[in-house]
């Protein structure tokens, strides 16, 4: 029977993995696989990580050394694997499309509910308080919402947005062909769009793909979403866009150091993290901790599709969900 490490376990995982396991002996361990608990790997034939391990180069060269065949992510970013260095030493496989719906719903729940003060309209009548000054929203309908990244999770949020009756343009550098996408350029998108929705995966390209810059475009009273990654959005220069009221509310799953703090609890316990306490602090946010993957239906596929990855290449067959290392194409961020 083929051994599993199995990092960054949460009750969740193991209770979903454990359900659909027919083939292998898997070793659960809550710590993230970073180059420090890489050495645990020895003996093992497979690893499974999630979205905040460290695998960098110095983490792959160990479990490569231990002879670990493949990497299979239960997640379907893979920006924080160093896939150059596992080029030609260790497998590398995904779940690119564990329910993308998941996350569009998700996206939508934040931006209604940063709207409409839901959150904070439940915390007032808990205490009784039925005032409703400071809970004024806007209508949805007839808003221009601006959509940067059109896969399958961008579609899903295109297509829960069609509901509302808002005005959708998106912006991607590899536009999806006859799909009726209203695409525009950045800089186009930046500067008409009243709700902008990040859905585009972690690249050089996309590093900060809000930042000042683009700040300094949008309208004002913008609302920005982000149920990707993190580190698409520049967090120093939103807190400055917020403070101005330059952007008007943003709602956030993701941040860009939540490495060290996300899928823990820390209720008892100071965060020395100055961004992450203005954000969560501040009026006009409304975050949640990299929630937006977690239901039932998402949880099982992501189980069913790590397993089928495992199968694939621990058989030798071809996996279609590995991914590889490509030199970057030298492209502009945008079309500023």
């Amino acid at each position: 029977m083929k051994r599993i490490a199995f990092f960054d376990t949460k009750p969740y995982d193991k209770l979903y993995f454990d359900r659909f396991n027919e083939d292998y002996d898997i070793s659960y361990f809550e710590g993230k696989l970073n180059k420090h608990s890489a050495p645990i790997t020895r003996g093992y034939d497979a690893v499974v990580a999630f979205v905040n391990d460290d695998i960098n180069k110095e983490t792959i060269d160990i479990m490569v050394e231990n002879n670990v065949k493949v990497l299979a992510m239960r997640c379907s970013g893979f920006s924080n694997v160093d896939l150059k260095a596992a080029k030609d030493k260790l497998t590398v496989v995904t779940v690119p499309a564990y329910s993308p719906y998941t996350v569009a719903e998700h996206a939508m729940a934040l931006l209604l509910s940063l709207n409409r003060k839901i959150h904070k309209a439940y915390n007032r009548t808990r205490d009784f308080n039925f005032s409703l000054n400071g809970m004024t929203g806007f209508l949805l309908r007839g808003k221009t919402v601006g959509v940067i990244g059109t896969g399958k999770i961008g579609q899903a949020f295109i297509e829960v947005c069609g509901g509302f009756g808002v005005n959708i343009i998106a912006y991607d550098p590899y536009p999806v062909e006859n799909s009726g996408i209203n695409y525009v350029s950045l800089e186009y998108l930046l500067k008409n769009s009243d709700i902008i929705s990040l859905h585009c995966p972690l690249t050089e390209q996309s590093y900060h793909i809000l930042d000042r810059e683009a700040f300094g475009l949008v309208k004002d009273g913008v609302y920005i979403v982000n149920t990707s990654r993190g580190a698409l959005v520049d967090t120093e220069a939103l807190l400055e866009a917020l403070n101005t009221e330059k952007v008007g509310g943003a709602a956030l799953d993701v941040y860009e150091e939540e490495s060290d703090f996300f899928f823990e609890d820390f209720s008892g316990i100071v965060i020395n993290d100055d961004m992450l306490s203005l954000l969560i602090s501040h009026p006009h946010v409304l975050m949640t901790a990299h929630q937006a993957f977690l239901t039932d239906d998402a949880l099982i596929t992501i189980a069913k599709t790590t397993y089928d990855n495992l199968s694939d290449v621990l058989s030798g067959e071809k996996c279609k969900n590995e991914v590889v290392y490509h030199e970057p194409k030298k492209e502009a961020k945008s079309s500023k």
